[in-house]
């Protein structure tokens, strides 16, 4: 017996009866979006490895452990994209987006991490991702997460959600906190993990960030970024406070939230869930103005934010689902072999003047029971009946299916309009 190919650990499908709730979701960020002014971009899904050496930093988990990366025939090192930042910025430097403008722009699609598979967290994983560059006002800042606030209000899980926000400081900031950071820990060394101390020195930040339960009191110990923020750094989070604050967004403000990633400063927030277990991050975003030049443009602001949509996905419950049912609305019948033919052409001319109806029929023909049976398993609203009886009257029937009513004889040259109008009346 052959062998199954199964998918590879970590990869999931996304069956039929998933992608109703997923084009939702995707429906309405792609109105949202278009609503505040974004444009989207589409990106490779390969890049050089360089770039996110580069831009996420050598010293992260992404880079170290978790990147699919390989050479190619010409020996160049590539990568599956880890996360889409670094990917939109060097699009936006190589074709000349940034100079003397400022731009609003958003990209979908799937991301890859060799992480530890379980709830909420996959190898291959779909991420939104949002960018936006040449503003340097904490108002922008505030746009970004007035917009995910309305798509929380819009697909029903505002309230399993909860903002976080922090200010990382300029670098001249994080310098002079990440000095007092080390010799913070470098005074505990003999209790720090494997992880923070390789990190003591190259990335003392990412100790904050740490999972690790055994390191909690510690770094609950640990000194504060916001004790040292420069006059211009914390003027930019207290604005932003002020606009979320008029705006009626509720957040808690998190000293220790650092987020993951070496390119961020000043602002940085995240969208948690107490829903999903220990993968309770939905969204998260923040400034990064430096990775622009890091990248090899001129400097420029830079701010964004990505949400995984496996896990807004999960979030969302049935009832808030407006095209969760991918029901057909019609079910064509044919019985006999020239309604078989006839029906063919039917079809073809209603969906030519009907473009917005969903009309299946069943391949091949088969019984009138057979096809009954098919039509009330898709779900449809009306079959359509179309027999010789009915060629040689020169009419179509339509029976109800959800409910009680009669069939009822409509005339070929009229059914165009009668089933316009019963699709408004529905």
């Amino acid at each position: 017996m052959v062998k199954k190919i199964q998918a590879i650990r970590g990869m999931h499908d996304i069956l039929p009866s998933e992608t109703g709730r997923w084009q939702w979701v995707e429906q309405e960020l792609r109105s949202v979006l278009s609503a505040y002014g974004y444009v989207e971009i589409r990106l490779p899904i390969v890049e050089s490895t360089d770039l996110f050496r580069r831009s996420i930093g050598e010293v992260t988990d992404i880079v170290e452990k978790e990147m699919y990366s390989f050479d190619d025939r010409n020996g160049d090192s590539l990568t599956l994209r880890p996360e889409g930042t670094a990917g939109c910025l060097r699009a936006c430097i190589e074709h000349g987006l940034l100079h003397n403008q400022t731009q609003r722009l958003w990209y979908i699609g799937p991301m890859f991490r060799h992480e530890r598979p379980q709830k909420g967290r996959y190898r291959q994983f779909y991420q939104v991702g949002v960018e936006t560059y040449g503003m340097q006002s904490p108002e922008i800042d505030a746009e970004l997460i007035l917009l995910t606030r309305r798509l929380w209000n819009i697909l029903g899980v505002a309230g399993k959600l909860e903002l976080q926000l922090n200010s990382l400081g300029s670098t001249d900031d994080r310098l002079a906190y990440r000095a007092k950071l080390v010799d913070y820990f470098s005074e505990h060394k003999s209790t720090l993990d494997e992880d923070s101390l390789r990190r003591l020195h190259s990335n003392p930040l990412r100790i904050l960030d740490s999972k690790n339960p055994e390191m909690h009191d510690l770094i609950k110990q640990a000194p504060l970024l916001t004790d040292y923020l420069g006059d211009e750094a914390r003027q930019h989070f207290d604005r932003l406070c002020e606009i979320l604050d008029q705006s009626a967004v509720d957040y808690c403000l998190n000293p220790r939230l650092v987020r993951g990633l070496d390119y961020y400063c000043n602002t940085v927030f995240e969208w948690v869930t107490a829903e999903l277990g220990a993968q309770g991050t939905v969204c998260a975003g923040g400034r990064y103005d430096g990775l622009v030049e890091q990248l090899g443009g001129r400097s420029n602001a830079a701010v964004g934010f990505a949400m995984g949509l496996e896990r807004l996905v999960s979030l969302v419950d049935d009832g808030e689902l407006s095209i969760l049912d991918n029901a057909l609305d019609l079910f064509l019948i044919r019985v006999g072999d020239t309604a078989e033919n006839t029906g063919i052409m039917l079809a073809e001319k209603l969906r030519d003047a009907l473009p917005e109806l969903r009309i299946g029929m069943q391949s091949g023909g088969g019984s009138f029971k057979s096809q009954f049976k098919r039509a009330d398993k898709t779900g449809a609203n009306y079959a359509l009946i179309l027999a010789d009886d009915e060629i040689e009257k020169g009419v179509v029937g339509v029976k109800p299916l959800r409910s009680d009513e009669q069939q009822v004889s409509v005339k070929q040259s009229e059914l165009i309009d009668y089933l316009r109008d019963l699709a408004k009346s529905d």
